[in-house]
C-alpha cells in the first residue's frame, strides 16, 4: 500500500528523472495533441499505443500514468506503466488518485516535485473509471487548478500528448457526463448541471463536446441533449478499442478497431417538450478517417480514396429500418446502407420496457440522404465511411400491449 512518505519518495525519484533531456520539447508547434479512447483498449491494439509513445517522443520517451479515475488506481496504475513501457516508452506512476490508499490526494496534487515530474514528461496517460474521480483530484475545492494540473496544461502546450482512454476521454472536453442515466432515459428526463453532467478539463477547447463508449452502448443518443442544452455544435464521439488523434491543427484521425460519429448541430432545430430535434448532422469516421474541427471537411482513408460510392448503382434496395436504434452500432450499420441504397432515408426506433420511465414514450430517429451525404467503402475491408447524413428524432406514442394473438 502506498504511504505519503512514499508519494514523496517517489515524486522526489520523478524529479531526479527530469535531469534527462525532454524529448518532447523536440516536438514542434506551441500546441500538443490528444489521444482520446473510447474505452476498452486492447493491450495488443499496437497502432494506438505505438502512437502515444510516439507523439511523447518515441522510444524512451516520459510518459506520466494518472490512474485518478480507477477504483484501484496502483494496480491500474502498474498495468499502464508496464504495457506503455512494452512500446518503448518511459513511464512512471503519478500518486494523485482519490482512491489511492495511505495518501493525501490533495496534497500530491500540488507538491511542486511531482509537478516538475509530469511538466518534464512528453506525455501524460489518463486509465479508465470515474472520470469525476480525475477532476476531484486535479481541482482544489475551490475550482482551482492545482499544480499538477497546470503541469498537465504546460506539458500539453509545450507539445506534449495528452491521451486517456473512457473516463480519460471524457475529461476532454469542457463539459463532461458525471453520473448520467441510460440513454433512453436521458432522453425522456434531460440532464441536470452538477448531476449528470459536470465540468471536464476541456484539453480539446470549448467548442467541441466529447463523449466515448459510444457505439457499443448507443450513446450518440445521449450527446443530443447534452450539446443542445449546453450549445455546443459540434460533437466528437469514438467507439470503444479505437482512439481519435487530435493534432495542433485540430485535425481528428481515426485509429483503432471501429470509428467514430461526428455530430454537428450548427443547423439543428429543437422543439419544446419531450425531446423532438430536427436536421441534425451526423457523419461515421472509420479506421484512417480524418476530420478537420475548424474546416469540417473530411477525408477518407487511403484504402477508400478511389472508393467513393455511386448513388446511381446502390447496392440495398429495400427498406431499412431497425427496431433497436441503440443497439451495439446499429446506427452505424443503419447509416452505412442507407448511403449505398436506393432508399432515401432509413427508420429506427427505440422503446423502453413496460416497467420503465414513461413506458409509453418512445423515439423515431428518421435518416436522410441529402445532397451533401457522401459514402465511401473500402475493396479491401468493404468497411464504409459515412459523411453528412440528416438525422431527425421525434417522439412517438407506444401503444401497449405491443401485440395481440386472437
Amino acid at each position: 500500500m502506498w504511504s505519503i512518505a512514499g508519494s514523496v519518495a517517489l515524486a522526489v525519484s520523478l524529479l531526479l528523472l527530469t535531469s534527462l533531456p525532454a524529448q518532447a520539447a523536440e516536438l514542434p508547434g506551441s500546441t500538443g495533441s490528444l489521444v482520446i479512447i473510447g474505452g476498452a483498449l486492447r493491450p495488443d491494439n499496437a497502432a494506438v499505443w505505438e502512437r502515444i509513445v510516439q507523439l511523447a517522443g518515441g522510444q524512451g520517451a516520459r510518459i506520466a500514468v494518472f490512474a485518478s479515475a480507477s477504483e484501484h488506481p496502483e494496480k491500474a496504475g502498474k498495468a499502464l506503466v508496464e504495457r506503455l513501457g512494452k512500446y518503448g516508452a518511459q513511464a512512471f506512476f503519478v500518486p494523485v488518485a482519490v482512491r489511492l490508499a495511505g495518501t493525501d490526494y490533495q496534497a500530491a496534487a500540488d507538491n511542486p516535485d511531482i509537478a516538475a515530474a509530469v511538466r518534464a514528461a512528453g506525455g501524460a496517460y489518463f486509465s479508465g473509471g470515474d472520470q469525476s474521480r480525475i477532476t476531484h483530484a486535479l481541482r482544489r475545492p475551490d475550482g482551482s487548478n492545482t499544480l499538477v494540473l497546470d503541469a498537465l496544461w504546460d506539458l500539453y502546450r509545450r507539445g506534449g500528448v495528452i491521451a486517456g482512454s473512457s473516463a480519460g476521454a471524457a475529461i476532454m472536453s469542457s463539459t463532461m457526463f458525471g453520473h448520467p442515466k441510460p440513454v433512453l432515459a436521458t432522453l425522456k428526463l434531460g440532464l441536470t448541471d452538477g448531476q449528470e453532467i459536470a465540468p471536464g478539463l476541456g484539453f480539446i477547447g470549448n467548442d467541441v463536446f466529447v463523449d466515448q463508449h459510444l457505439l457499443v452502448r448507443g450513446r450518440f443518443a445521449r450527446m443530443l441533449p447534452v450539446m443542445l442544452q449546453k450549445g455546443y455544435k459540434l460533437g466528437l464521439g469514438i467507439d470503444e478499442d479505437t482512439a481519435m488523434i487530435v493534432g495542433p491543427n485540430r485535425d481528428v484521425e481515426v485509429v483503432g478497431y471501429k470509428g467514430a460519429l461526428v455530430v454537428d448541430l450548427s443547423s439543428a432545430k429543437a422543439r419544446q417538450g419531450a425531446f423532438n430535434v430536427s436536421n441534425v448532422k451526423l457523419s461515421y469516421l472509420d479506421n484512417g478517417d480524418r476530420f478537420n474541427i475548424a474546416s469540417h471537411t473530411f477525408t477518407p482513408a487511403p484504402d477508400k480514396a478511389d472508393g467513393r460510392l455511386d448513388p446511381a448503382r446502390p447496392y440495398y434496395r429495400e427498406p431499412l429500418f431497425s427496431a433497436d436504434i441503440l443497439g451495439n452500432s446499429t446506427v452505424v450499420d443503419l447509416m452505412g446502407k442507407l448511403i449505398d441504397s436506393d432508399q432515401v432515408e432509413a427508420i429506427g426506433l427505440t422503446l423502453d420496457s413496460p416497467h420503465g420511465v414513461q413506458p409509453d414514450l418512445g423515439f423515431e430517429f428518421r435518416f436522410s440522404r441529402t445532397s451533401e451525404s457522401v459514402g465511401y467503402m473500402s475493396a479491401a475491408t468493404e468497411a464504409y465511411s459515412v459523411y453528412n447524413v440528416r438525422l431527425d428524432i421525434r417522439p412517438i406514442v407506444i401503444r401497449r400491449p405491443l401485440y395481440q394473438y386472437k
